[in-house]
């Protein structure tokens, strides 16, 4: 997950949302990398989940649903949102996970 945040926000550096959704190569880099956000936040466990509340989950698979198999229902408005005020914050925690594991 760390990694593909990673990738998202690198791809999205120097944009602003115009250039982003004109930028099709960037934006659907971006796309894919959310996607495997979410696709990995479904793959935890259940347990791992529900006892790190604090992280939305259920909202990181919703969009990952969304992106996947609604892709013509994306609103870039909501993407670019996510990218610049949700993926830094959600890095944090899982480096925060990670180092609490040991």
């Amino acid at each position: 997950m760390v990694e593909a945040i990673d990738f998202a926000l690198a791809f999205a550096e120097g944009y602003d949302y115009k250039a982003f959704v004109a930028d099709k190569r960037t934006y659907f880099a971006v796309v894919k990398n959310m996607e495997i956000v979410g696709e990995a936040a479904y793959q935890l466990t259940n347990e791992f989940r529900d006892s790190h509340p604090q992280t939305p989950w259920k909202v990181i698979i919703n969009m990952r649903h969304v992106l996947v198999h609604g892709y013509a229902d994306i609103v870039p408005s909501v993407l670019w949102k996510t990218l610049k005020d949700d993926l830094l914050p959600l890095k944090e925690q899982l480096m925060d996970y990670m180092d609490n594991m040991t």
